[in-house]
């Protein structure tokens, strides 16, 4: 089992998406490998496919043209691959060529199914017998169908019951998708019926749905990458981050990392150090002069600022005492003078 698998450097998991945003344009392929590289995310992925091997030529004869036009060869993948490893990040993909996977299989560290496939269970099956951390994305799906899949995958591999193993990603299918449709409480709900690793794969515009995923608790945030958007007919350009774009999301990951904090409340040292633990907090204080032998009462004692003597907490304990000599009004207390 692989620990941490999906533990990012600035915290949440950071998977560049490039896809087929190459067109099936090798050098393009490589610049935006290289700009990817340069933003400084945990992963750079791609997609590997044929066009026969993913679309019917008979029912769909297009949508298998398209898909032709936009293949790479075995050799440009595993270039690519090697760039990415080669500079220190981590590489993976949709592998929708079964039989791709037997060479690329060596550069991959974790495996990406993505929403289209969530029903495909031969190629899941597959995928999990590789034993290696995997990531599926549910756009499409139903609540039943996710879970579905996810104990498919974990009755053909049971190394995948654990949350360091497989994660589960919010997603919409559709390029673009209005904030509306974003839905990140879905996150918390497949955390709950799961337990697994949680995240978000954004098909929004801009970045900002990516931001309060993580403050939603997201551990693996997945999105499209490019190196401009104006002037691109290829719909996934739209809904895509540029390296500058992705060097802003991360300052914002910092930011709500700093603002999260630690989930256990406790003081923290600027508060103890600034004395505030004592002149923002109530002490026990005569309200008037209290003459020796006299009651502690509601009438002639209070609470005030600052937490000096007896902590406000055992007013009702020094009510009824009496005191052992004679106390002045607003004069600080202590036990050793109450009876």
């Amino acid at each position: 089992m692989v620990k941490d698998a999906f533990n990012g450097k600035y915290g949440p998991l950071l998977i560049a998406e490039i896809g087929g945003n190459h067109e099936g344009d090798f050098e393009y392929a490589k610049q935006l490998t290289q700009l990817a590289i340069e933003s400084d995310v945990d992963y750079v992925k791609f997609q590997i496919y044929t066009g026969n091997s993913l679309v019917s030529s008979v029912e769909s004869p297009d949508r298998n043209k398209h898909f032709k036009k936009f293949e790479l060869s075995q050799e440009q993948h595993r270039t690519l691959a090697k760039m990415v490893i080669d500079a220190g990040l981590k590489y993976t993909s949709s592998v929708w060529d079964l039989d791709a996977m037997h060479w690329i299989d060596e550069f991959i560290s974790l495996y990406k199914i993505g929403s289209g496939d969530l029903t495909a269970y031969p190629v899941i099956n597959k995928t999990a017998l590789r034993g290696k951390p995997m990531v599926i994305s549910t756009g499409l799906s139903t609540e039943e169908e996710v879970l579905e899949t996810i104990n498919f995958i974990q009755s053909v591999n049971p190394v995948y019951k654990s949350k360091e193993m497989l994660s589960v990603l919010q997603c919409t299918s559709m390029y673009p998708i209005s904030v509306s449709d974003a839905h990140l409480n879905v996150m918390k709900r497949l955390k709950k019926l799961t337990g697994l690793t949680i995240g978000y794969s954004d098909h929004t515009e801009g970045s900002k749905a990516l931001w309060y995923a993580v403050a939603m608790g997201a551990e693996v945030l997945e999105f499209h990458f490019t190196d401009d958007r104006t002037n691109k007919q290829f719909r996934d350009h739209k809904v895509s981050l540029t390296k500058e774009e992705v060097h802003s999301l991360i300052g914002e990951i910092k930011l709500i990392k700093s603002l999260q904090g630690d989930e256990k409340k406790k003081p923290v040292p600027i508060e103890i150090n600034n004395g505030h633990d004592l002149s923002f907090r109530r002490a026990v204080y005569p309200l008037k002069d209290i003459k020796k032998g006299e009651k502690f009462t509601e009438e002639n004692t209070t609470v005030l600022r600052p937490n000096h003597g007896i902590d406000a907490r055992y007013y009702y304990d020094v009510l009824g005492k009496r005191a052992q000599k004679d106390i002045f009004k607003h004069q600080k207390l202590s036990w050793d003078i109450i009876i």
